[in-house]
């Protein structure tokens, strides 16, 4: 926190963030009346500008339309996408391969796909030559049964989206340390208004800190 502290106190000019993805940004169905992640994100950057383009229901495919509304004078680009595409491949957790080691061959070949599509997603939005950060994949509340299931396969998910970030110098947020109590889940795969605040708050933290250039930077709270 200090060093988010040390620079606003230099001056940093207010900029403005967009946000791209999936329904951990589009989340206002979720929150029961309570405000959505871009609503909270303007209140922790006030004078900022914060824009939702990020659909809930969209795929990491569906990013390279969001970048096609990117607004003129956006200054930072936050991804938060792929928990769909993961989503997609749940039916292979109700296989019964012969072994271990099968189990693991058809959880790789879901992850090269995944990995495919995020590598061609990454490289887009970098291209707007501006500061970006993604994010991983969170984990579902440890009181939903299969909990630790679920979360052994995101793993799988999850690494594609780190080795991503590292080899293209992308920050990373990463959500699964940042959502770690349920009350920080609307339901099993969105954030309530009080995760959503603690999403809020790491993107506020990490945009007014001095751009990283071509380092990777990991945010977890």
């Amino acid at each position: 926190m200090a060093a988010m502290n040390n620079a606003d106190g230099q001056g940093r000019k207010p900029g403005h963030v967009v946000l791209l993805g999936d329904s951990i940004f589009d989340n206002g169905a979720y929150v029961d009346g309570g405000p959505d992640v871009v609503t909270q994100l303007r209140q922790e950057l006030p004078g900022w500008k914060c824009s939702l383009l990020a659909i809930d229901g969209d795929v990491i495919t569906g990013v390279a339309r969001q970048l096609s509304r990117l607004p003129a004078d956006a200054s930072h680009l936050v991804v938060s996408v792929g928990g769909n595409d993961a989503l997609g491949y749940a039916p292979l957790l109700q296989e019964q391969p012969a072994s271990v080691a099968a189990a693991l061959l058809l959880l790789a070949a879901a992850r090269d796909r995944f990995d495919a599509d995020y590598r061609a997603m990454l490289p887009a939005v970098l291209a707007q030559g501006l500061p970006a950060a993604v994010c991983t994949i969170y984990d579902t509340p440890s009181s939903e049964p299969n909990q630790k299931v679920i979360k052994a396969a995101l793993a799988l998910f999850n690494d594609s989206i780190t080795r991503a970030a590292f080899s293209h110098g992308a920050a990373l947020i990463d959500l699964r340390l940042i959502c770690s109590q349920d009350a920080d889940y609307a339901n099993p795969i969105e954030p309530s208004a009080q995760g959503g605040r603690k999403i809020a708050q790491a993107i506020a933290g990490l945009v007014r800190l001095p751009h990283p250039g071509p380092h990777s930077l990991v945010v977890a709270q």
